[in-house]
């Protein structure tokens, strides 16, 4: 039984929730609290677990994915997650995965600027608060305005506060079953002309899986050295997974003879996911 009247918050900290220091802005304690109570209409109830430390959200990775997960799973109603806005795509791309078929609201939030600064951290944590309450369920971000899945964010502004747009990714099917993130060695290669294979081997050999942003729908160079080293990594299991550097269309596999090395190596094929998502779901592969 979901309990609509009662919502957790997860404030982890990034900008909504900070302070100007002598380096630059950083986390301030209190001040996404008062922001809630300030706006919380009667008769609902809410429960603040603030992280500590509060974390700048470039420190945020699977440790962190792993304690919202499992706070969201004993929660007994809607979630509210204030985050910051730099590995933003990143959360939601693992929330929405590790959280396939949630049964309740669990709603992400950040800001360009920090609460009582004039900017847009008001607007988006009430729009928050609201979207949590309608009791939709699935993981979700309020932005600017707008109520984004957040299984396919990408962040597309640094500076203003439309920062944020979702790319379409395959629907995710399938009962609730919490996951969690394991301890493994993962990361995002960026194939680029000219770039040695000696380089993609020397980061392959560290890694358990890595996800390979390519050209177009599918293509790269003809290098016959990158090919054994890509077939070298997956007959060693490391877990590769293929996505395209262009945000919209994803991967066709056959469209051009220059994509042929990828799929021969036994590269995994990504479609239109971004690269945030195909990271979640070796990750997860791996974690099972």
């Amino acid at each position: 039984m979901i309990a609509k009247n009662e919502i957790l918050i997860l404030h982890t900290g990034g900008t909504i929730g900070m302070m100007p220091g002598p380096d630059g802005l950083r986390p301030a304690s209190g001040l996404v609290e008062k922001a809630l109570a300030e706006i919380t209409p009667e008769g609902v109830t809410i429960r603040v677990v603030a992280f500590d430390p509060l974390l700048d959200s470039a420190e945020v990775g699977p440790v962190h994915w792993n304690r919202l997960i499992d706070a969201v799973h004993a929660a007994t109603g809607g979630v509210l997650i204030t985050h910051g806005t730099d590995t933003m795509t990143y959360t939601g791309a693992a929330l929405s995965q590790a959280l396939q078929g949630i049964d309740r609201p669990v709603v992400l939030c950040g800001s360009m600027h920090p609460l009582g600064t004039g900017g847009d951290a008001e607007e988006n944590l009430a729009l928050a608060l609201k979207t949590v309450m309608s009791g939709e369920a699935g993981v979700s971000l309020a932005f600017a305005g707008e109520v984004l899945p957040a299984s396919g964010l990408v962040k597309q502004d640094s500076q203003h506060a439309n920062a944020f747009r979702s790319v379409a990714q395959r629907p995710l099917d399938g009962a609730l079953r919490y996951r969690t993130f394991a301890d493994k060695r993962l990361a995002v290669l960026t194939i680029t002309p000219g770039i040695p294979a000696a380089v993609i081997d020397a980061a392959l050999k560290k890694l358990d899986g890595a996800v390979l942003r390519v050209y177009g729908t599918g293509t790269m160079m003809s290098d016959p050295a990158l090919l054994t080293v890509l077939t070298a990594a997956c007959d060693r299991g490391c877990r590769l997974r293929a996505v395209s550097q262009c945000e919209n269309g994803g991967l066709v596999p056959g469209s051009y003879a220059a994509g042929a090395p990828i799929w021969q190596a036994g590269v995994q094929n990504g479609g239109p996911e971004t690269a945030e998502a195909a990271l979640a779901h070796i990750w997860l592969e791996l974690s099972d």
